[in-house]
């Protein structure tokens, strides 16, 4: 942790929980917005052809939807090495946060000023925005951690208290950039530009309060912490890992194999069923439709009125409560009901791809997902802070996010399944297919995991109980000790 410690509470947390809360809000408002549009901007006609996107197929669309995301999520992995290192979180959050308001203001470049070019210049704006979101993500979750000191029993609570910030932005978002866009008669480009206004807003929170509010949290980079401790106590801490430090790993290694399972299907939200909202979904209400993008806001929507009261029922459990495997394990069933509701919708368009079904199917998917969800991340980012060691800890932040690259990339190939162009009825056999198929794969993995979940509590040495009692502490500095000495010879 760092030397000086940040002053003052908030309903009972951190002040600077709400800090990190804020820009994280303005930070993901600007890329849910970028998301809720991008595969809706590439299938959309040229502007030879009275459109204001890139032509491109579905298939291909969803393909390169499944590649970006995929390396949104790579980045946090060299983020958070550069962070641990060299640059310290603080640092890499403001310049990971400039380039990915660049980034943004790229994609927003009017296609009159780039004649021939739109389709270079739409790629140097994704790379710009992948690579700033690699020093952005990783270390403002890691930072959450560190206003906590070990085994404290507000950690819990705090990431769900900041996964609400994540789906206030994603919430506006949706709304926002779908009025943005109708509003310039579905010019995609403004709602590029709205995302890079919420970056900025992102950055000068940061600037404005971070000293007042966090202290030196996130300004030294944490191997120097770590090194500066072992040295005051007169030990140099060796680089090989305790035997407690490589099981605790292993936990976060193994329950990322399963959250690549959830994401791959959860993020079809921005994908395969943006396009099935967009194509095959009834959006009137009387005489007015509703923006293909506003159902994007459904599930943080979900997630800002049902997040306080799951994290309630964790707590009204008190020693009942589910442990972190058995959370997950429900966040994977959860996801698989709500794609029973994709193939409901599926279903009653019957066959006839001229048929439109009704969007309460897709509201019924987005809650289920969205539960799904709260069992699932908020959770999972806490995990990583209690079982990572501190040297690696942004490392380790940004190896989760691994996982849901890999999820994400899977995602967009699952997705892409859909087809080339062809036929509707062809696309809709396809989407039904894929739907079942996320529903199956994502109940059976739920149920493994369910039996898996005591060992891995083993495995976790205690972290998961948010407290180690003094016989588990002592076990602990016996093999720690034990490890070492073996090192030394």
């Amino acid at each position: 942790m760092s030397a000086a410690k940040p002053q003052g509470t908030m309903l009972g947390h951190p002040k600077g929980l709400f800090l990190l809360f804020t820009t994280e809000l303005w930070e993901r408002f600007s890329y849910y917005a970028m998301r809720a549009i991008l595969v809706l901007y590439l299938v959309d006609a040229v502007q030879s052809q009275g459109g204001h996107g890139l032509g491109w197929t579905q298939a291909d669309a969803l393909s390169l939807y499944g590649t970006f995301t995929g390396l949104v999520y790579l980045t946090p992995l060299i983020g958070g090495w550069l962070a641990d290192a060299y640059l310290g979180q603080r640092k890499a959050i403001i310049i990971g946060g400039a380039l990915m308001a660049a980034g943004q203001f790229i994609l927003g470049t009017p296609h009159a000023w780039v004649q021939g070019m739109e389709t270079e210049v739409f790629y140097i704006g994704l790379g710009v925005l992948i690579i700033g979101n690699g020093l952005f993500k990783p270390n403002i979750s890691t930072m959450v951690g560190d206003l906590y000191e070990e085994g404290d029993h507000r950690r819990d609570g705090a990431f769900t208290i900041f996964y609400m910030g994540i789906n206030v932005g994603a919430f506006l978002s949706g709304i926002i950039v779908g009025s943005v866009v109708a509003y310039f008669d579905g010019n995609f480009q403004a709602g590029f530009i709205c995302a890079g206004i919420g970056m900025v807003l992102s950055l000068i929170i940061q600037f404005v309060f971070a000293q007042r509010l966090l202290g030196d949290i996130g300004r030294t980079p944490a191997a120097q912490i770590e090194k500066a401790k072992a040295e005051a106590k007169g030990e140099v801490r060796k680089e090989p890992l305790t035997k407690i430090e490589r099981d605790r790993i292993k936990v976060i290694m193994i329950m990322g194999l399963f959250t690549i399972i959830f994401w791959a299907g959860f993020e079809q939200a921005g994908g395969l069923m943006n396009l099935f909202t967009n194509d095959f979904t009834d959006r009137m209400i009387g005489g007015w439709e509703v923006p293909t993008t506003w159902f994007q806001s459904l599930n943080a929507m979900f997630i800002v009125i049902f997040a306080p009261v799951v994290a309630s029922i964790w707590i009204r459990l008190g020693k009942n409560e589910p442990n972190s495997p058995v959370k997950f394990a429900m966040g994977l069933v959860l996801l698989g009901i709500g794609f029973l509701f994709m193939i409901g919708a599926v279903l009653e368009m019957g066959g006839d791809a001229n048929a439109k079904s009704s969007m309460w199917w897709l509201v019924g998917a987005y809650f289920f997902h969205t539960m799904g969800e709260l069992c699932l991340s908020p959770i999972g980012l806490s995990m990583v802070t209690k079982l990572a060691p501190l040297r690696i800890a942004s490392l380790m932040m940004g190896a989760w996010f691994l996982f849901v690259a890999a999820a994400n990339k899977i995602g967009g190939i699952v997705g892409s399944f859909i087809g080339h162009g062809g036929a509707k009825e062809e696309q809709l056999a396809n989407a039904m297919s894929i739907f079942a198929g996320i529903a199956i794969t994502a109940g059976i993995s739920g149920v493994i995991l369910y039996f898996m979940a005591d060992k891995l509590v083993d495995w976790m040495h205690g972290a998961e109980d948010g407290h180690h009692t003094e016989e588990q502490k002592l076990e602990e500095e016996i093999a720690v000790t034990a490890e070492h000495e073996a090192i030394k010879r």
